[in-house]
C-alpha cells in the first residue's frame, strides 16, 4: 500500500511569531523578578537580566528587522508577519514590559532595597547633608572625567557609543537672552563615564544610601555650563544595531575584516532611545529627531536605565538572607579519586550534568593531555570562552610540550567577537595553529580531541558538549559534557576537524550528525520514523530538551507526528514557533518552559516510547540557522546507564518541576503548571541530587524518583505518556 504523502501545514495561524516568542521568554525571566518567595538580590539578578536581554534584543533581532524595512526586503517567516507588523508589535509589547518592569521596581523592588536598609536615592530626594556630600564627591572625583558637548550648528550631536548612558541637559544662558533656538534654550549631552563607579555613596543615619551617577551627574550639571542656568536635566540611553555584516568570499584576511567591522559597528544606526521617566517632552523632541528615531522606538522607565548597575550592591552586601545559598559543583567520585582522567574515559564514557557537577574535569581533560607526554595532538573547538581562559592556557601549554595543537577559533560568534579575536592572537603566538573555519558558516559545536599513543598504537579521546568551554558560563548555565573513546565517534570527529582545518569533503558519518551535511534530515527522520510507529498502532514518544524551535520544517513533521498519534513533550526554554494544542494539528504537543536560578541551556532529544529510547545530544537548538548556517553536531548516546541517567534526571526532572516551569497555550500565552501534589522544583532537585552523589549515596536515582515522585517509586521518571484520541 502506497504510503499517503506528508501534510502540508502552511496556515500561517500554525505558528508563533519568533520575536513575539522571545518577549514571551522575557517576561517569564522578569516573572522570576516578580518572585516573592526568592531571596531579594535573586530578584534583583532576574530584573537586570530581563533588562540587558532586552538590549540585545534590540540589536540583533530589531536592527535586522529595521534593516530588512529601510531595504525593502520582505522576508516573511512562517508566521506570515512583514517586518513593519513584527516592529510595530514589538514595540506594543516591550512598551508594556517596560512598564511591567517600572512598577515592579517602584512598588516592589526599591522599597524592599529600603527596608533592607538600601537606599536607591534621586536627586530630588536628598537631604541638604546628603546634596552636600554628593556635590563634593562631584568636584572631586567625577568633574574632570566629564566631557560637555554642546549641540548647535557649531557642534553636530555626539556619537553616542551603544548601550552608553548619558545625560541630557537643557540649558538657558544667563543674562540677556542669546537664543540658539525658538524657545531660547539649547540642548547639551554629557555621557556617564563607564570607568567610574554607578553607585555613589552618600551619608545616612541608617544602613546605606546610594545615588546613580547620572543622577549625580544631573543635579551638577550645572557646574559643567558655567554662565547657564540648567533649565532640565535626564539620563538617556541609546541602542544601536550592533551586528556585524561581512562578505566572507571577499575576505583575503577574516580576522582583520571582523576587526575592522568590530570599530565601525558603534557607529550603527540608533533603534532605541530609553529615557528616564521624568525627562521634558523637549529632551524627547531633540533626542529623538538627532538620532532618527520615532515615538514608537522611545522607551521611558521609572526603574534605572541601567539595571545591571544594581548588582554592584550584591558586591558589597553579603548577608546571606539577601541571596541564594551558595551551591559548590560536585565532581563524581569516578574522577575524583583518579590520577588520570584520560585512563577513565579509555574505559568508559563518563556524562557530567553542569552547573550542578563540576566544569573542572573538562579543564581537566585538556590540561592532562597537555602534559600527558604520550599525547601527540589536541584538537579543539572555541565558540565562546573566559576572558582568563584555562583552556586556551592548556593549549599554548600542550604546544610548548611539543604536542601538535589545532583550534578552531569561531571569531563571528554574536557579541563575543573581539575577546575571540584576542585570544586567537594569543595562542597563534603561543604555537597554536588557529583557523577560523568554513567560510559563510559559523562553528558552533563544542568538541574536543585528543590523540594519545598507546603501546603499538593510537588511541582517541573526545569530548562533546552541549554549552561553551567557558569556565565562568558553566556555573549558571544547564549543559552536558559527555567524555568517550569509543573508535566510531572518535573517527567521525577526527573527519570533522580534517574538514573544518583542511579541504576535505564532509565524510558518510558513522554515529555523528552534523550540520549543515545532514542533521535537519537525522532530526526529521527521527521523527518521521516516530510517526510510522505510531500509524502501526505502537507506542510511540518524543521528548525533547532544547533553547529554541524556530524550524518551520521541524516544525511541521512535528505536527504530522502529533497527528499520527505520537506523544510529544518539548522543553523549550525560550523561543517556540510551535503552536501546541491547536485541534486536529497538536493535540498530543505539550510544550514546558522552566526559568530558574541556573540558565537552561543543555540540548538532549529522546526518540521512542518504553525504557530504552533512542537518546541524543548537540550543541545545536532547531532553529534554521543552526541547521543551515552553521557547523553543529548531534551525537548519540550509546551507553545504556548514562542514556537513563539523561532519560531520568535531565528530561524526567524537568518533566516534573510545578513550581517553576510554565505551560505554553495555544493562543501563545504561558501558564503555571499548577502545583497539584509533590511540589518539584527541578533546579533544586538536581541540586540535591549532586550533593547526595558527592556523598556516594548508593541508590541515587531511588533517592532522586523519592524526590519527585514518592507515590510512584518504582516507575521509570520518563515512560510513555496515555494515548489520546486524536
Amino acid at each position: 500500500m502506497q504510503e499517503s504523502p506528508p501534510v502540508e501545514f502552511n496556515d500561517p495561524q500554525l505558528f508563533i511569531n519568533r520575536e513575539q516568542s522571545w518577549l514571551a521568554f522575557n517576561e517569564r525571566v522578569l516573572d522570576d523578578a516578580r518572585d516573592r518567595e526568592l531571596p531579594l538580590y535573586e530578584r534583583l539578578k532576574f530584573f537586570a537580566i530581563a533588562s540587558s536581554n532586552l538590549d540585545e534584543f534590540f540589536m540583533v533581532r530589531v536592527a535586522g528587522l529595521k534593516q530588512q524595512l529601510a531595504s525593502g526586503v520582505a522576508e516573511t517567516a512562517a508566521d506570515g508577519m512583514l517586518p513593519a507588523e513584527q516592529l510595530s508589535a514589538i514595540s506594543e509589547r516591550v512598551h508594556k514590559l517596560v512598564d511591567a518592569a517600572s512598577l515592579l521596581w517602584v512598588e516592589e523592588l526599591h522599597p524592599r532595597l529600603t527596608a533592607a536598609g538600601i537606599s536607591i536615592l534621586t536627586r530630588d530626594k536628598l537631604t541638604a547633608e546628603q546634596k552636600a556630600a554628593a556635590r563634593t564627591y562631584f568636584t572631586t572625583s567625577v568633574f574632570l572625567a566629564l566631557t560637555p558637548l554642546a549641540v548647535d550648528p557649531g557642534h553636530p550631536f555626539p556619537h553616542l557609543r551603544n548601550k552608553s548612558l548619558n545625560v541630557a541637559v537643557l540649558l538657558r544662558r544667563e543674562g540677556p537672552k542669546r537664543r540658539r533656538n525658538v524657545r531660547g534654550t539649547s540642548l547639551a549631552v554629557v555621557q556617564v563615564p563607564s570607568v567610574l563607579r554607578r553607585l555613589v555613596p552618600v551619608p545616612t543615619d541608617k544602613g546605606s544610601a546610594f545615588l546613580l551617577l547620572g543622577e549625580l551627574i544631573a543635579l551638577c550639571a550645572g557646574d559643567l555650563f558655567p554662565g547657564y542656568v540648567v533649565e532640565h536635566a535626564a539620563a538617556f540611553r541609546v541602542t544601536r544595531n550592533w551586528d556585524i555584516n561581512v562578505d566572507e568570499e571577499e575576505s583575503e584576511d577574516l580576522l582583520s575584516t571582523i576587526q575592522e567591522e568590530l570599530r565601525r559597528r558603534d557607529r550603527g544606526a540608533a533603534v532605541r532611545l530609553e529615557l528616564d521617566a521624568v525627562a521634558s517632552p523637549q529632551i524627547e523632541s531633540l533626542l529623538t529627531a538627532a538620532l532618527k528615531l520615532g515615538p514608537m522606538d522611545v522607551y521611558r522607565q521609572q526603574a534605572p536605565l541601567q539595571p545591571s548597575d544594581l548588582m554592584t550592591l550584591t558586591e558589597l552586601d553579603l548577608r546571606p538572607e539577601l541571596r541564594v545559598e551558595p551551591f559548590v559543583p560536585t565532581v563524581p567520585a569516578v574522577l575524583r579519586d583518579t590520577e588520570s582522567l584520560l585512563s577513565v574515559v579509555a574505559e568508559r564514557d563518563i556524562l557530567l550534568h553542569h552547573p550542578y557537577e563540576s566544569f573542572d574535569p573538562v579543564v581537566r581533560f585538556l590540561e592532562e593531555a597537555a602534559e600527558d607526554p604520550n599525547v601527540l595532538a589536541i584538537k579543539q573547538t572555541l565558540y565562546r570562552t573566559s576572558g582568563d581562559s584555562p583552556i586556551a592556557r592548556a593549549l599554548s601549554r600542550a604546544v610548548e610540550n611539543g604536542k601538535q595543537v589545532a583550534v578552531l577559533v569561531e571569531i563571528k560568534a554574536r557579541l563575543d567577537e573581539a575577546n575571540n579575536i584576542a585570544w586567537a592572537r594569543k595562542m597563534e603566538e603561543s604555537g597554536v595553529h588557529v583557523v577560523y573555519g568554513l567560510i559563510g558558516l559559523k562553528t558552533h559545536s563544542k568538541v574536543a580531541l585528543v590523540v594519545r599513543r598507546e603501546g603499538n598504537g593510537i588511541r582517541r579521546f573526545v569530548h562533546l558538549g552541549t554549552g561553551n568551554y567557558n569556565p565562568n558560563t558553566a556555573r549558571h548555565y544547564t549543559d552536558l559534557s559527555l567524555f568517550t573513546s569509543r573508535t566510531e565517534i572518535a573517527d567521525d570527529v577526527s573527519a570533522l576537524f580534517n574538514m573544518l582545518t583542511g579541504y576535505a569533503v564532509a565524510p558518510q558519518w558513522k554515529r555523528l550528525a552534523v550540520a549543515p551535511m545532514g542533521l535537519q534530515e537525522k532530526v526529521l527522520s527521527l521523527i518521521q520514523r516516530e510517526a510510522e510507529k505510531a500509524r502501526r498502532g505502537e507506542p510511540a514518544r518524543i521528548v525533547a530538551k532544547m533553547n529554541s524551535l524556530v524550524d518551520s520544517t521541524v516544525i511541521r513533521a512535528l505536527y504530522a507526528a502529533s497527528q499520527a498519534g505520537v506523544e510529544i513533550d518539548l522543553l523549550v526554554r525560550g523561543i517556540c514557533c510551535l503552536r501546541p494544542g491547536v485541534p486536529g494539528v497538536s493535540e498530543r504537543i505539550r510544550v514546558t518552559s522552566v526559568v530558574d536560578r541556573f540558565l537552561e541551556h543543555s540540548r538532549v532529544f529522546a526518540f521512542g516510547a518504553g525504557n530504552s529510547p533512542e537518546v541524543w545530544m548537540s550543541s545545536a537548538d532547531w532553529m534554521p540557522r543552526n541547521f543551515l548556517r552553521r557547523i553543529e553536531v548531534m551525537f548519540p548516546v550509546e551507553d545504556p546507564a548514562i542514556r537513563q541517567r539523561l532519560l531520568d534526571e535531565v528530561l524526567g526532572v524537568a518533566l516534573k518541576d510545578n513550581v517553576k516551569a510554565r505551560r505554553l497555550q495555544v493562543d501563545g500565552t504561558y501558564v503555571p503548571v499548577g502545583k497539584d501534589g509533590t511540589q518539584v522544583r527541578s533546579q533544586t532537585v538536581l541540586m540535591e541530587l549532586a550533593r547526595r552523589n558527592n556523598q556516594q549515596d548508593p541508590k541515587p536515582l531511588e533517592a532522586l524518583r523519592h524526590a519527585t515522585a514518592p507515590e510512584r517509586r518504582d516507575e521509570p521518571l520518563v515512560r510513555p505518556a496515555p494515548q489520546t484520541a486524536n
